[in-house]
């Protein structure tokens, strides 16, 4: 009999090591947070145990690396202390607590209170500046290697004596003019909101007390994903100068889902906490709340091929239910018609699953299915089956419109429209299109504003601006803020969808952005699709304008009429929603990476053949550290699943134009799908669990 949902949620109370970790207080502690083992419920429970323990809200700190998550640890906290004591908690994701260090100490490092933060398009656009560069390739892959830098705790002057090749060497020199550009624009990117925090604590004495009398304790979720700058800034958070109040952390994190060494994280991290904490108590958590036996145990077997930091083996109360499915399809199609079959026949059995609470037995939806795979390419020949066999579907992680660099250039105008203080805004305003206004004017514009502490746009109509700047300089500055305030003006007096549209494409017209698409585009074909984004976008705005919202069922709201300016305030808000489609009715097909974090009950494994799991270019060779990542993130994949897993391989795969025999990846192998189970009763192994978690409270 197949098994309802494994993973409901975990159960009321907490297991032994959970309540070990939760009731360790006394110094450093690393919990080796197992895949499904419930880490969010102890990271809450530990917070709970900390306020018991008479730390006051505010002075916990809980690190995340994502804003959904800061946001689902922050609702699960708040059920579990009350409102009142949540509100105070700092639960946020790294970079947030470093722009909340830099507001209000970044003065000490030269930053105005109000430095711009520069999204990765802003980043790309004065990267190309900086390079004297109009190859978007080119001025990628120098942000790729100066943010890979940077997450290794390098400046410029590093980087060059690091530089690997004459390319890097270029990065290099790149960066450092990159460097000095974001100090006279007075802004930073993302990466320096972790740096800049590390050199404030470690240079300035009266700050690193502030921050680190702050945090009574500080708790950080998925470590393993972490840098080197990271951990770093942990460090000196926690490294108090009074002995008592040192090493006051939990550090929760799995060794085995270490899967983002491509983007500066390092499982270095893991291994030097015992070196940095002698004192470090560890605590594996292996019973796992999510999937069955069977899938289970062919992720510990995976896993087994890499070296261990730390043992441990998940285990579940689940038993075993229905076996991993090796699906072996002669090419991409075969494949993904298979897959097809398989959520089709497992929907046409009525295959019940509890729901999220661990209430009754709930039918079959699209959402309760998964396609993992390992490359965004693979995902093409899905949709086409998926869109033929009329199954709704989702490719996450695919870019949204908003994150198309021509609605961000134009929500960056609407954003200084709203608010005039907007730096970031005002700097990709400003220069898109260009309109002879250059670094140089603009570094010195910042260097003004920095210094009478005003923001850009206030200080472009200063009386004492000329003393800096040629008069042809200020003049284009000044017609530029006048337009700026002229288009606010109509944007605020402009309602209806008619009139909406005729100021918008006015406005367009004014500022030459078609003929600015067409000038950066080498193909005629690339620009008109843009261009066609941007008449979507116009058309989205005059709708709201005219009190016309249309929902994503297609239905048409009436709503009241509002002016361009009142749609501008809630452009934000706006996107956000649209954006929104966690709990949509559709099957999701998703790359390893971008599903770590989710769980399924149903999940296909697509693809798992040598050169694509492990993933491996004919430019590069296999190194060890590079098949243990791929080993671990074939694990990762294993254990999204809950229920059912189907794990295909390709007797023939397509590699470029070709068509080459399909090697099964020595994944497959190790999984042992031909073992037979391990028969120890799960509930006497809790029970045995239990008696030594009493035994070592009995002697201590």
């Amino acid at each position: 009999m197949r098994p309802q949902s494994p993973m409901a949620d975990a159960p009321a109370t907490l297991n032994p090591a959970q309540l070990e970790a939760v009731h360790h207080l006394a110094g450093p502690c690393l919990v080796l947070a197992g895949a499904g083992s419930g880490k969010t419920r102890v990271i809450t429970h530990k917070i709970a145990r900390l306020l018991q323990a008479g730390l006051a809200p505010k002075r916990i700190a809980a690190i995340t690396f994502t804003n959904k998550a800061s946001q689902e640890m922050r609702e699960r906290a708040k059920g579990l202390v009350g409102p009142r004591a949540a509100k105070d908690l700092v639960i946020s994701t790294f970079h947030s607590l470093g722009v909340r260090m830099l507001r209000e100490d970044g003065e000490r490092l030269g930053l105005k209170a109000q430095f711009s933060i520069l999204d990765s398009d802003d980043v790309l656009g004065v990267l190309r500046d900086a390079g004297g560069c109009s190859d978007n390739a080119l001025a990628r892959r120098w942000q790729w290697t100066i943010s890979l830098w940077k997450n290794q705790g390098l400046d410029s002057d590093a980087a060059a004596l690091a530089a690997k090749d004459a390319d890097e060497q270029v990065a290099a020199r790149v960066m450092k003019l990159y460097e000095e550009r974001l100090a006279a624009y007075q802004a930073v990117d993302f990466d320096d909101l972790i740096g800049l925090p590390l050199k404030l604590l470690r240079k300035d004495a009266e700050a690193r007390a502030k921050w680190q009398d702050a945090f009574g304790h500080v708790l950080v979720d998925e470590y393993q994903d972490t840098n080197a700058v990271q951990y770093e800034l942990l460090k000196a958070l926690v490294s108090h100068e009074d002995e008592r109040k040192r090493g006051r952390f939990t550090a929760v994190g799995d060794d085995d889902q270490s899967i983002y060494g491509w983007r500066g994280a390092t499982i270095e991290n893991l291994k030097k906490l015992p070196t940095d904490w002698p004192d470090l108590k560890v605590i594996p958590l292996e019973q796992n709340y999510r999937s069955t036996g069977s899938i289970l145990r062919a992720a510990n077997h995976v896993i087994a091929g890499n070296p261990k930091l730390f043992p441990k083996k998940l285990w579940s109360e689940f038993g075993d239910g229905e076996p991993v499915r090796l699906v072996a399809c002669d090419g991409e199609e075969h494949e993904a018609e298979r897959a097809v079959a398989f959520i089709q026949s497992i929907r046409a059995n009525g295959v019940a699953v509890a729901d999220a609470r661990g209430g009754s037995a709930a039918v079959v939806k699209w959402s309760d299915f998964a396609i993992l795979y390992r490359a965004n390419h693979q995902a093409r020949i899905f949709e086409q089956k998926l869109r033929a066999a009329q199954i709704p579907y989702k490719v996450s992680g695919g870019q949204s419109f908003f994150d198309r660099a021509e609605i961000k250039d134009l929500c960056a105008w609407l954003r200084l429209l709203v608010n005039q203080d907007d730096d970031p805004a005002f700097l990709r305003a400003v220069t898109t299109p260009k309109r002879g206004i250059g670094h140089t004017t603009l570094g010195k514009l910042g260097e003004f504003s920095g210094k009478w502490k005003v923001s850009l746009f206030e200080a472009l109509f200063a009386e004492s601006l000329p003393g800096m700047l040629g008069a042809k300089a200020v003049g284009s500055l000044h017609e530029f803020g006048r337009y700026i305030n002229e288009l606010e003006h109509k944007a605020r007096h402009t309602s209806g969808s008619e009139d909406a549209k005729a100021l918008l494409l006015e406005w367009l017209q004014d500022i030459g952005y078609e003929q600015h698409l067409y000038d950066g585009e080498d193909s005629e074909k690339l620009a008109a699709s843009r261009w066609s984004n941007v008449m979507d976008f116009v058309d989205w705005i005059a709708r709201r304008c005219g009190g016309e919202i249309t929902q994503d069922g297609g239905a048409t709201l009436e709503s009241e009429r509002q002016t361009v300016l009142q749609v501008a305030q809630t452009i934000s808000v706006i996107i956000s929603l649209a954006e929104r489609g966690d709990e949509q009715e559709v099957v999701t097909l998703s790359t390893l990476h971008a599903s770590k974090g989710l769980e399924w009950p149903h999940v296909v494994l697509a693809g798992v053949n040598e050169g694509l799991l492990p993933f491996k270019s004919d430019a590069e060779d296999m190194t060890p550290e590079r098949l243990e990542e791929e080993r671990r993130l074939m694990y990762v994949g294993i254990t999204r699943a809950r229920t059912t897993l189907a794990v295909s391989t390709l007797k023939r795969r397509k590699k470029g134009r070709d068509t080459v025999a399909g090697i099964p990846s020595r994944f497959i192998a190790e999984m042992k799908l031909d073992e037979a189970p391990n028969k120890e009763d799960p509930r006497e192994r809790l029970k045995r669990l239990r008696a030594e978690l009493a035994a070592k409270v009995a002697a201590s």
